[in-house]
């Protein structure tokens, strides 16, 4: 069980609240990382976050990191206590957004896992099962696993099947390592927004439409994630969910309440069966 985590930026204080609303519902947190919003650095949010309780895995992405802050990130994520890194090469970014910073790309992401792997660190991946080329991804993410890739985090879908079918033909191509399915977590139009904001990601219409409509939106998204999550838990080779996204537009804590909700339900629903 892997959540998503949000905070304010540069606030040890909202780390440390915000990861104590998420323990209860998950196994570990996934920290992201915004081009437009910079934080602590890696190996600092790394540790806080285990001061904090959580497991955290950490995103490493190669867009303002050249090879030797990639490898120094790695090995100070090691060293505190990190054991899990999402290797990501990165989006490039747009020219209005922050353009007196330069862009580095020394690496790219299968290069960046096998970077971790070679320091004793896990590297996670991420994949897009609906992003173009469609028909070369499952190949894409075994090419990752052979570069080291550990296990992997899929970006979400706005149907399981897709999942289901992505994982057929990945693990017809050889696909071994563990998989971890998005589940969309939205009670309201900027949350659902939000995770429909990247290339190859969209949300299932109908639940959409249910959930913004519904007399409780809170209530509804959480029901929604559950049934996704069910789905997405029943599909071969699919050993865990990260639930997914910012929850809500009333603020980060309110969003970590909602997604530590959907967690501890899903975990309760395991336990039972």
């Amino acid at each position: 069980m892997l959540t998503d985590f949000s905070c304010l930026p540069f606030n040890r204080d909202d780390v440390a609240a915000t990861a104590a609303v998420l323990a209860p519902g998950c196994d570990a947190v996934l920290v992201g990382e915004h081009q437009n919003r910079p934080d602590f650095p890696p190996t600092l949010m790394g540790s806080f976050l285990l001061d904090a309780g959580v497991v955290p895995w950490i995103t490493l992405s190669c867009r303002d990191r050249n090879r030797v802050v990639l490898e120094q990130e790695l090995r100070g994520l090691r060293s505190v206590g990190v054991g899990t890194v999402l290797c990501v090469t990165g989006d490039g970014r747009g020219y209005d957004v922050r353009p007196e910073v330069t862009q580095t790309f020394d690496l790219d992401g299968p290069r960046l896992v096998a970077l971790a792997a070679s320091v004793g660190v896990i590297p996670a991946v991420p994949e897009t099962p609906t992003a173009p080329p469609v028909h070369a991804r499952p190949a894409r993410l075994v090419e990752k696993q052979r570069a080291g890739a550990g296990l992997a985090v899929l970006n979400h879908v706005p149907f399981p099947d897709t999942i289901a079918g992505f994982m057929a033909t990945a693990r017809s191509a050889g696909l071994a390592i563990p998989v971890i399915a998005a589940v969309a977590v939205f009670t309201d139009e900027m949350s659902a927004a939000v995770l429909q904001g990247l290339p190859g990601l969209e949300l299932d219409p109908a639940a959409t439409e249910m959930v913004l409509h519904a007399s409780d939106p809170v209530a509804a998204g959480i029901e929604a994630a559950l049934v996704e999550a069910r789905a997405l838990l029943a599909i071969d080779g699919v050993d865990g969910v990260n639930v997914s996204g910012l929850a809500s537009a009333a603020g980060g804590r309110f969003g970590a309440e909602i997604k530590a909700e959907v967690g501890r339900r899903i975990r309760e629903e395991v336990r039972r069966t």
